[in-house]
């Protein structure tokens, strides 16, 4: 095996090296990986994911699983240096022995991930462009297919590498130089009169202007592939960018395809930026409307999450709409909503917080908060970002508006994603959650498997399995109610009968079933997690709701080889082969 590849977290891959790196990956370790492309883009790259799992305990599909992806919405860069992240954080610790390795090792030895870190080829890639561009999602024109004919369209005009915001002086402007630092615009107060005013624009371009009037043109790509999940799909005049039907788009679709396939996915994570908090469902219906259990699971997994990161978790419905009277929909709805999967979206960096602000409340803050929080932001940026968060506002001879200023805060480098000196930093906090969450993902584990003579040629077989995992094989209860999941499914097979080697030599009997089916349901296995306190006014009924038993009557010759089988989608599957023996008892 190859050495691992490096790997520079401070900076954003573009496609060609991205996909060099995971194929290095691939080469160093060939036992615990593999790369495949599960769609193109729009633009035609490759979409991909990495298969993480230790063959030699089994193959992936046979574990539970975790997805894990990033970098669905364009210029947020850092969701994909996250799963990046993750993914040299289990090829560097996997056999080490401390802690962190033997968690690591045990994950790999027991759980699949898929892990797919950028969802959104096109859109980064316009984002990293020499002159970059900072669209929503898809670089597909949407919903029409025009180039503006009026208005102002979003660019970097003056080629620096950056879109920052140009000012004009005007007396009935909205902005005016901040009274503690006139670097900064500040909004203009209630009746306010007699000072230098400013109007603010973003950077960017004009196209036949009028002289009066600038109207800012939406980006020619409008649309947003979180939107385009079947989970909560509205059309636009209810959702911008939602696309013209759920999974219209071939990035939405090639993961949609995907998960459908592998339904050993029981919980994930989508990563974006930026606020620096955890996101739970629902999006599209508040705490009250959720099926109680899964809450609970979701309160106590959160928290941990909380615990690990220092990142709050908050509830979509509740906490983080950007607009108290629209619901958002989007990966977590149709994972949980449909699917009943354990899903987070984590809202990566929250420059806010590095500068001192704290208690601010998530989507409100950006359209309405004090001036103090704008000048901490501003000594933040000349402490710690050399200046550049906020860049000083320099002359510029636009092409037609004639002399403006550009400056003021860069979105893309210090907003939307963190500096790179930070990058590390910000992403090293989640995998030990993500750890603790794959650890507790429900495990199919055999209890039993055995023959016992019941007479010359019959046989009474017995498969007993149990979870082995914190959550029930399901996952949820929503996964229950939506009728995703099958209780533990028991199959018993046996090789066809020998053919007779002449007309002196009859045929082997063929086994038949004299009691059972050759498949059967059982039951939904609970978890090893309690139901109760030791202090709960009544017991728990069940004591064993994580096992299960399946029986057969076997009329077949000794030495006929049978195989029993149990698998629960989301657990996992186990197998046993049993050779009848003469003695009247055969063992796995």
């Amino acid at each position: 095996m190859m050495s691992l590849p490096t790997v520079d977290f401070s900076r954003f891959y573009r496609h060609d090296e991205l996909s060099a790196l995971l194929r290095d990956c691939v080469a160093a370790r060939p036992d615990l990986l593999s790369l495949e492309s599960i769609g193109r883009s729009h633009e035609g790259r490759d979409i991909w994911v990495l298969t993480a799992t230790r063959r030699s305990t089994g193959a992936p599909q046979d574990k539970p699983a975790f997805w894990l992806d990033g970098n669905i919405h364009a210029a947020e860069l850092t969701a994909s240096t996250a799963v990046l992240y993750h993914l040299f954080h289990l090829l560097r610790h996997d056999g080490a022995d401390d802690e962190v390795g033997r968690r690591v090792t045990r994950v790999l030895d027991t759980c699949t991930l898929y892990l797919c870190p950028r969802l959104n080829p096109d859109g980064a890639e316009l984002a990293l462009a020499d002159r970059p561009r900072h669209i929503r999602s898809s670089t597909r024109p949407y919903p029409h297919d025009e180039a503006p004919v009026d208005g102002l369209s979003v660019e970097d005009i003056d080629g620096d590498g950056r879109i920052l915001s140009m000012r004009v002086p005007d007396p009935n402007g909205g902005w005016k130089p901040c009274a503690a630092d006139p670097r900064l615009l500040v909004p203009r107060e209630p009746g306010d009169f007699g000072g230098s005013y400013y109007r603010l624009m973003p950077e960017g371009r004009l196209v036949e202007p009028d002289g009066v009037t600038i109207r800012v043109n939406p980006d020619a790509e409008g649309l947003d592939l979180n939107r385009n999940f079947p989970a909560g799909w509205r059309q636009e005049f209810q959702q911008a960018g939602a696309g013209p039907y759920p999974t219209s788009e071939p990035e939405v679709r090639a993961m949609v395809d995907f998960v459908v396939a592998h339904p050993n996915i029981g919980a994930g994570i989508s990563y974006h930026t930026h606020s620096g908090v955890i996101l739970r469902p629902m999006g599209t219906a508040s705490d009250d409307d959720m099926i109680p259990e899964d809450l609970w699971c979701y309160r106590r997994f959160s928290e941990l999450g909380t615990r690990h990161t220092g990142y709050p978790a908050v509830s979509i419905w509740h906490e983080f709409k950007y607009h108290p009277k629209e619901v958002i929909s989007g990966t977590q709805d149709w994972l949980y909503e449909h699917l009943g999967a354990l899903f987070w979206v984590v809202e990566l960096w929250s420059p806010n917080r590095e500068a001192g602000i704290t208690g601010y409340p998530w989507i409100h803050w950006y359209r309405d908060h004090p001036v103090e929080d704008d000048l901490k932001l501003l000594r933040w940026s000349d402490a710690q970002c050399g200046g550049q968060a906020h860049v000083d506002w320099r002359p510029f001879e636009h092409p037609q508006l004639g002399p403006v200023e550009i400056g003021g805060w860069d979105r893309m480098n210090f907003w939307r994603n963190p500096p790179p000196a930070l990058r590390e930093r910000e992403v090293e906090r989640f995998p030990a959650w993500m750890d603790q969450i794959a650890l507790s993902l429900p495990r199919l584990v055999l209890l039993e498997a055995r023959a016992t003579r019941l007479g010359p040629d019959t046989w009474q077989l017995r498969l007993a399995v149990a979870n082995a995992g914190y959550l029930p094989a399901a996952v949820t209860r929503r996964a229950v109610e939506r009728q995703v999941v099958r209780g533990v499914v028991f199959e018993i097979a046996w090789p066809p009968a020998a053919p007779a080697a002449s007309d002196a030599s009859p045929a082997a009997a063929a086994p038949r079933l004299l009691q059972g089916r050759r498949r059967v349901e059982g039951p939904q296995l609970e978890g090893h997690a309690p139901k109760t306190s030791q202090q709960a006014f009544l017991p728990a009924r069940e004591v064993t709701g994580d096992r299960a038993l399946a029986e057969w009557t076997l009329c077949a010759p000794a030495g006929t080889e049978v195989e029993l089988t149990a698998r629960a989608a989301r657990a996992g599957t186990v197998r046993a082969r049993l050779r009848l023996g003469e003695d009247g008892a055969a063992a796995p």
